[in-house]
């Protein structure tokens, strides 16, 4: 019987940190040609950092929206699973579990508590994948501000 456990919790986490990391990439890769868009547009303007400020806060406004989506898309997994009684509970128990948080003191279901660990994994690849990508913008920004490809923004 736990071998049936183990596997479901697998069979069910492994499916969704694969869509979510790819609607995570997608969605990142939308919101970077957005924002290279700005960026070049506002290029050479003589408040620019002011400006790169501005548009960094907006992407990472846009960022936390789409951990909270996925954050969403788990928390409905853990409902249709009857791992957790309502969608309230279960997406304040995956925010804790995506951002590793942990200290929600609330609990899945004890069959269904791999998968909240795998969660946490996914939350890692997420986060990782977001600090990557806002460390890139910023990194663009001072090195064609230190005059180094300025051209490339």
């Amino acid at each position: 019987m736990e071998d049936v456990i183990w596997n479901s919790n697998w069979a069910w986490a492994l499916p969704l940190i694969v869509c979510t990391v790819m609607l995570h990439v997608i969605a990142l890769g939308g919101i970077n040609a957005q924002v290279v868009t700005v960026l070049t547009r506002l290029h050479g303007h003589r408040r620019f950092m002011v400006l790169f400020v501005g548009v960094m806060g907006m992407t990472t406004l846009l960022a936390t929206l789409l951990h909270g989506a996925e954050a969403v898309i788990w928390a409905y997994a853990y409902c249709a699973l009857g791992a957790m009684q309502d969608i309230r509970t279960a997406l304040i128990y995956s925010l804790s579990a995506l951002t590793t948080y942990g200290h929600a003191e609330l609990y899945l279901a004890r069959h269904w508590q791999l998968m909240g660990a795998l969660e946490a994994l996914n939350g890692l690849l997420l986060f990782g994948l977001t600090t990557a990508f806002l460390y890139a913008h910023v990194r663009r920004v001072w090195i064609a501000a230190a005059g180094v490809g300025a051209h490339q923004i």
